[in-house]
């Protein structure tokens, strides 16, 4: 299996590949950056992505990226990409998978990979919507244990959406027989093409003139959602979406229509015994969560809203003494969070500084 090379630039760090192959025969990246030396005593960062994207979302050349403040900061970044990252074949090639596959397989694989690496040293995990969304399932199914804290961005285990999303989810349901995936690269589909319509539908109202960043700004794989405030990416980093986000498989989309109905990170393959080890409602199975959390979301989140907000209440109701923090970051969305201009100085420091309190 080919895994596309990440685009990065690390002038003093190196990048260490460990081949990583899940109990269903899916093979992932993980990679470790080191700077220098290897210090013993530093404590790990596994950083992972959102459905479509990858782990360059941290690494991007053009800005202060994540994983330079992280090893700043006196961390290891370990960057997994797990199946549903566009630097890996599955979301346009398949077979196809729901978050129930993530949750069981992905996570606590890399999770397990890494702490055999890294042995006694302390184990962060910092994870990014969806990715944020499935890790919710493998903790609360007691999947990954002895972790020493978890940054979620935009969502966690309780998915809220608008309306308008929500009704676009349900009507694209009749649609997946047709429509298999939703391509954001239009440059690749071409102007005659049975994806025509859904650019079309993601030009309305829409202030650029780039297709791609019509499909994901404007509309969000036509969700109608946004993924970022416009003026908040540099302009290589706009120039580059098509690379950040690839296809979106549409039959995951029937999983994540169901959890954010529920409010909660549920169970899609509820009489399938291969799945026996996760809950079916993950919030109900909160209390085996054994680390503390990070709630992160931009105040402008237009895709999960205030999903994370929503999270922290419903934790302090029902699970009061899990060690559960939101934090807000004015005048950011949702991707741009991790891929902003300026997100190393508005957002990154709340993550190491929530990081650093804990080492």
């Amino acid at each position: 299996m080919m895994i596309r090379p990440l685009t990065a630039r690390f002038e003093d760090a190196t990048l260490e590949s460990y081949p990583l192959r899940t109990e269903d025969g899916f093979e992932l990246g993980l990679c470790r950056v080191v700077r220098g030396d290897r210090d013993q005593k530093k404590p790990a960062v596994l950083v992972t992505h959102w459905l479509t994207a990858s782990t360059d979302m941290f690494v991007l050349p053009e800005t202060r990226n994540f994983v330079e403040v992280l090893l700043d900061s006196g961390f290891e970044p370990w960057l997994f990409d797990w199946r549903g990252s566009c630097r890996l074949p599955y979301i346009e090639e398949g077979p196809s998978f729901t978050l129930d596959e993530v949750a069981l397989y992905d996570m606590p694989r890399a999770v397990a990979e890494v702490r055999k690496q890294i042995g006694e040293r302390k184990l962060f995990v910092v994870a990014h919507c969806i990715g944020a969304l499935s890790l919710s399932m493998s903790m609360a199914a007691g999947l990954v244990p002895g972790l020493d804290g978890v940054v979620a961005q935009g969502v966690f285990l309780t998915p809220k959406m608008g309306l308008g999303p929500r009704l676009r989810m349900a009507m694209a349901g009749p649609l997946q027989p047709f429509i298999k995936e939703i391509p954001v690269d239009f440059r690749k589909v071409g102007l005659w093409s049975k994806y025509t319509p859904l650019f079309a539908l993601a030009w309305i109202g829409a202030d650029c003139p780039d297709p791609t960043c019509q499909m994901v700004h404007n509309s969000a794989w036509t969700s109608g959602a946004s993924l970022f405030i416009h003026d908040n990416l540099h302009e290589i980093t706009h120039g580059r979406l098509a690379d950040l986000l690839g296809t979106c498989p549409t039959d995951i989309m029937s999983h994540i229509r169901k959890m954010e109905l529920a409010h909660s990170s549920v169970l899609w393959h509820e009489r399938d015994p291969r799945f026996a080890a996760l809950p079916e409602n993950a919030l109900d199975d909160a209390h085996r969560i054994d680390c503390p959390l990070l709630l992160l979301s931009g105040s402008e989140n237009k895709l999960w809203l205030d999903s994370n907000k929503l999270c922290k209440t419903l934790l302090s109701r029902r699970h009061p003494k899990l060690d559960a923090q939101y934090i807000e970051v004015p005048a950011y969305g949702h991707f741009d969070t991790f891929i902003g201009r300026s997100a190393a100085l508005d957002v990154f420091p709340y993550i190491t500084r929530w990081l650093e309190a804990r080492v």
